[in-house]
């Protein structure tokens, strides 16, 4: 049978990752339509991930796929030709500008509160939860909360701001545990609606907003899985913000996923289909944008328990997703499962990482003592 040079080299490739096209692993994909290798072979990962939307391949354990994938660093070897707009335009192009910042909360949290509420744990914590002593979802995230008002050093009447509050999972813990006052931006306006009601009970101040917009100033900030939405061109920006927000001896937290190289571009597949406008920072980014403003005082690395996480809100969603199916069809659930289980496998390779940087204005007095 006629084998085509694409279909070659990503035979060839996937054998270095110890996958087998049409093999008997669960890790093995199952090919359909052999356009894929040249639809690979001319756009790597976003032609890969809209193929699986589109049915031309299967694969029973996808995050196990990627695991191996991006294990065997696959992704370095294909220099895929279809790509170049999007390079040129992640390079030279601020992508994260006040109006476009609104772009993901219309397209991704705005989605259906109903669907994250379906997904995620009871107080809606869309960010990586903290498995080092729980065993549920549930566990994980509540974990991860107190452990950042722990790091904060939170105490009764503080004002908190939290940049990219969410559905207020933060902002609720805090105000019952610790009694103190949270004022939180989001640019999702579902999100607000929600907490809003939720939370009607608390003195907290959800406001649909952008964060170069906040002039006040605040005790402590906390900024949990939102730096990915900043950019680039926009990290010095947001770290001058934070500087002239917070009070001379006040402390902010920041939560974000991280790459492990500076200077590679965003998941073409990711930007267009989950994340538009995203961008994952570097260690030597925040550094940089952050050394003119902070000082830093820790640095936390628990990218493993992002895998985890991962694969609950997969679990959950494979779960509730029948009462979703005739709403959003088949083409979203493919596309959903993809991003769950194609992440966890990232962090589950260690491709990418999940950071919690401490910083002060000034350097803390007898230095910072971490809690974990």
């Amino acid at each position: 049978m006629f084998k085509s040079k694409s279909e070659d080299i990503v035979k060839r490739l996937l054998d270095i990752a110890g996958i087998e096209v049409n093999g008997s692993n669960p890790w093995d994909i199952q090919v359909h339509d052999k356009r894929v290798y040249d639809r690979v072979m001319a756009q790597a990962n976003l032609g890969l991930g809209e193929s699986y939307m589109e049915g031309w391949w299967e694969c029973d354990q996808l995050d196990e796929f990627f695991f191996r994938v991006l294990s065997a660093k696959l992704g370095s070897k294909i220099s895929p030709m279809g790509l170049i707009g999007h390079f040129i335009r992640s390079r030279l192009v601020n992508r994260q500008t006040p109006k476009r910042a609104w772009q993901v909360g219309k397209e991704h949290y705005d989605l259906s509160n109903e669907f994250y509420e379906a997904m995620l744990d009871s107080r809606m914590t869309y960010t990586c939860g903290y498995w080092q002593e729980a065993e549920t979802l549930e566990q994980a995230q509540e974990h991860k909360l107190e452990l950042i008002c722990q790091k904060m050093k939170l105490k009764p009447g503080m004002r908190v701001l939290d940049i990219g509050c969410g559905w207020g999972s933060f902002m609720s813990y805090a105000t019952k545990h610790y009694d103190v006052k949270c004022v939180g931006v989001t640019i999702s306006k579902e999100q607000v609606a929600w907490a809003k009601e939720r939370y009607q009970d608390l003195d907290m101040d959800f406001r649909l907003q952008d964060y170069r917009e906040v002039d006040e100033t605040f005790d402590r900030i906390v900024s949990v899985g939102m730096f990915e939405h900043v950019g680039g061109k926009n990290y010095e920006s947001f770290f001058e913000v934070a500087e002239k927000c917070l009070e001379e001896d006040g402390l902010m937290l920041l939560h974000t996923i991280g790459k492990n190289l500076t200077g590679t571009t965003p998941d073409p597949w990711i930007d267009r289909y989950i994340f538009p406008n995203g961008e994952l920072p570097s260690m030597e980014q925040i550094t940089k944008a952050s050394e003119t403003h902070f000082v830093v005082e820790d640095v936390h690395n628990f990218g493993a328990d992002y895998d985890k996480t991962l694969m609950a809100w997969h679990d959950n969603f494979a779960e509730n997703w029948p009462q979703f199916k005739d709403e959003l069809g088949n083409t979203f659930e493919r596309m959903w499962r993809y991003y769950l289980l194609s992440c966890a496998g990232a962090f589950r390779a260690r491709d990418i990482q999940l950071w919690q940087w401490v910083f002060s204005k000034n350097g803390l007095r007898g230095g910072y003592r971490r809690v974990s």
